[in-house]
């Protein structure tokens, strides 16, 4: 399993709305988003609108966005956050700056009681 994290910027006059938007997202999105392998799915988010993503796939994360872009639901979806973010060309999806991973818990203690034995 492959771990992702992302960032993106929100307007901070949107984040109330946006908060709301994702206390509810369209049944069919999340659909959409397990059909093309991601889990473990989280947003989270800083009141000066710095967006941090979380997912967890099997696949390669261009290969998770070329997946969701194929759906129907994607596009519209993406049509309708893109007013939320801030310095942004493009839709969100388009948008991640993928941050590298430099530390996981239980990934160092597999290495430690590997060496143990």
């Amino acid at each position: 399993m492959r771990r992702y994290c992302f960032q993106l910027r929100l307007r901070p006059e949107r984040m109330a709305e946006y908060r709301e938007r994702h206390a509810a997202v369209w049944p069919e999105m999340l659909q959409a988003l397990a059909d093309t392998g991601w889990q473990n799915y989280s947003l989270f988010v800083s009141e000066d609108g710095l967006l941090i993503g979380y997912l967890e796939a099997e696949k390669p994360l261009n290969e998770l966005q070329a997946a969701m872009a194929a759906t129907d639901v994607n596009a519209k979806w993406q049509a309708e956050m893109a007013p939320f973010f801030a310095d942004l060309d493009g839709a969100p999806d388009d948008g991640f700056l993928e941050l590298t991973e430099v530390f996981h818990l239980e990934d160092q203690l597999t290495q430690r009681d590997n060496a143990r034995k």
